[in-house]
């Protein structure tokens, strides 16, 4: 039996955005984070300054959380949104919280922001939140893992509600033209969970979705998975990697570009490290078994 290794990521502390980045821009924070022009504008003004070849949205792991009920304290440039009180503290109270509108709210606005900068020409990647990270945004942690450990028919309900929410994401995304997608959970991976938890929730969450996600998403779509999920999907034995060789040395983000339609998932390499380059020119996907 494998086990699941632990992928060392070094963003997923990272928060705001260089102020740099947005001098001599007409914005006011944080309203830039809340409206489809301001999230547009700084998207791009992002995309200048880091010099990438692609949009990325949102700016926070917030949305989907507060989409689903959860307070959000929107911050400045320097401290983007972050969650405020918790709003559940039974299982109970998660599985009443409303189903997400996509037509309202923030979450409308990101996929109208997505709309608008592709129209424009630009590849956009939008980040999807796994489940510990969304419910971080309703609830206090000790809680969840308390239902986790003491309601387990319970938690895969909460999950089974996540998964519905998630794959609805997927879809109006793709409605709102997006191709790439950024899948993790910063907040679910084997070093806050433990072996045990972190099995199970590939077991009940990351694997059902994913084999739902690979369903619905078109032939020139993909999905770029955090390295922490991909390790878990692989220490569960719920994947394999698959080799698609370039034949030279590229960066990890336009080797995803060139392989869209031959493949549903990536994950060997955290979108954020812009400049990673595949020197044998060999990118490894995901296969779901």
């Amino acid at each position: 039996m494998s086990k699941i290794i632990d992928y060392q990521c070094t963003y997923v502390n990272s928060v705001g955005i260089n102020r740099e980045a947005v001098q001599g821009l007409d914005l006011e924070f944080p309203q830039a984070y809340k409206t489809w022009q301001g999230m547009v504008q700084l998207a791009k003004a992002l995309k200048n300054y880091d010099k990438t070849e692609f949009c990325e949205l949102p700016f926070c792991h917030t949305v989907e959380g507060e989409a689903l009920g959860g307070q959000v304290k929107y911050g400045d440039e320097s401290a983007g949104p972050r969650g405020a009180d918790y709003i559940c503290a039974t299982a109970e109270e998660l599985l009443d919280l409303p189903e997400i509108d996509y037509s309202r709210g923030r979450i409308a606005e990101v996929l109208k922001a997505c709309r608008s900068l592709r129209e424009s020409g630009e590849q956009v990647v939008l980040y999807i939140s796994g489940p510990f990270t969304i419910l971080n945004m309703v609830m206090e942690p000790r809680h969840i893992f308390r239902i986790f450990r003491k309601q387990p028919e319970q938690m895969q309900l909460i999950f089974v509600k996540l998964q519905k929410e998630l794959l609805r994401y997927v879809e109006a995304a793709q409605q709102a033209g997006v191709t790439m997608f950024s899948y993790g959970d910063s907040t679910g991976g084997v070093n806050i969970l433990g072996p045990e938890m972190a099995a199970k929730t590939v077991e009940f969450f990351t694997y059902p979705f994913l084999k739902q996600v690979e369903k619905i998403l078109a032939n020139e779509s993909l999905m770029l998975l955090c390295p922490k999920t991909a390790f878990a999907l692989l220490g569960t034995e719920k994947a394999v990697w698959q080799d698609i060789n370039l034949e030279e040395p590229v960066g990890y983000f336009s080797a995803c570009q060139k392989i869209v339609g031959k493949t549903k998932f990536v994950g060997q390499m955290c979108i954020k490290n812009r400049a990673f380059v595949l020197q044998n020119g060999i990118v490894k996907t995901l296969e779901l078994l």
